[in-house]
């Protein structure tokens, strides 16, 4: 397996695989990886030659410095996971300067008001960030695909948009959400939960598919308004915000049209650790 911590080390390997005229595959993450993390790269890995896999903590998406430095981040760990899983992976774990240099901003986007939803809404600048790194990383690695879990739906359309507007040489591939055996959306996050927070967590999705069930039969507000009263009689959890929207528009649901694809989007505290996670509607 190759380990690279600077872009130019990176692109000189890259540079031979294309002239071998190898597929490349991309996987970017913030580390501390697991299971969801390794079927984006196995489902990569059944679709190209090699693989790259960056490590990279970004700065410039966390509107929460402490959340920055709480951040989870196990490198070493990491490598030693990737290197039992498949030698066709290529480690990119640059430093920031790597990255940014000395200016460590984002660039400003216009994803045609993707940005403005749900997270947006609680995350400012948030996606400016994703933007930034991704559109770099992209630059970095030039991949052919690049696979992205549908846990982050928002991120992942918002990525989409990012390819089409830059006309970026990329095909962008959502995967299925990645769950534990009792629902929870795999996520870093998830290994600073309590115990019990990490009990109580399982409720999340719990509530999603019932309120998939509802949303045959009632309006989107009745589903709205039972979610949140469900979340009312936990002590654990919190409910930052529940929303129906539409699949490619983002936008909350106004009046319920059967050409159209809804999905159901979540956002709870466990504590001090936020937790997203989403449905498909029909």
């Amino acid at each position: 397996m190759i380990i690279c911590h600077k872009k130019e080390e990176l692109r000189h390997v890259l540079d031979g695989l294309r002239l071998e005229k190898q597929t490349l595959g991309f996987v970017p993450t913030m580390g501390a990886l697991h299971e969801g993390h390794l079927s984006l790269i196995d489902k990569g890995l059944q679709e190209n030659t090699k693989i790259v896999v960056s490590i990279f903590v970004n700065p410039t998406q966390f509107d929460n410095t402490t959340d920055l430095k709480k951040y989870p981040r196990t490198l070493e760990n990491d490598i030693e996971l990737l290197q039992s899983f498949s030698e066709s992976i290529i480690v990119y774990a640059p430093t920031v300067e790597d990255i940014y240099g000395d200016a460590i901003i984002s660039e400003v986007f216009d994803f045609d008001g993707l940005e403005h939803q749900m997270e947006g809404k609680f995350r400012k600048g948030h996606f400016n960030g994703v933007g930034t790194i991704v559109k770099r990383l992209f630059e970095i690695v030039k991949p052919d695909h690049a696979y992205f879990g549908e846990k982050d739906f928002q991120q992942l359309r918002i990525i989409q948009k990012l390819v089409e507007k830059h006309d970026l040489n990329v095909k962008v591939i959502g995967c299925d959400i990645y769950r534990a055996d009792d629902g929870l959306a795999m996520s870093s996050r998830n290994q600073r939960l309590t115990k019990a927070h990490r009990k109580a967590a399982p409720f999340i999705y719990q509530t999603l598919k019932a309120a998939k069930v509802r949303f045959g039969t009632e309006n989107a507000n009745e589903v709205v308004q039972w979610v949140e009263e469900q979340f009312d009689t936990q002590n654990l959890l919190s409910l930052e915000y529940f929303t129906i929207a539409d699949e490619l528009s983002l936008k909350p649901i106004e009046i319920k049209q059967n050409t159209e694809s809804y999905r159901a989007f979540i956002a709870v505290f466990a504590g001090d650790i936020r937790l997203i996670d989403n449905i498909a509607l029909n």
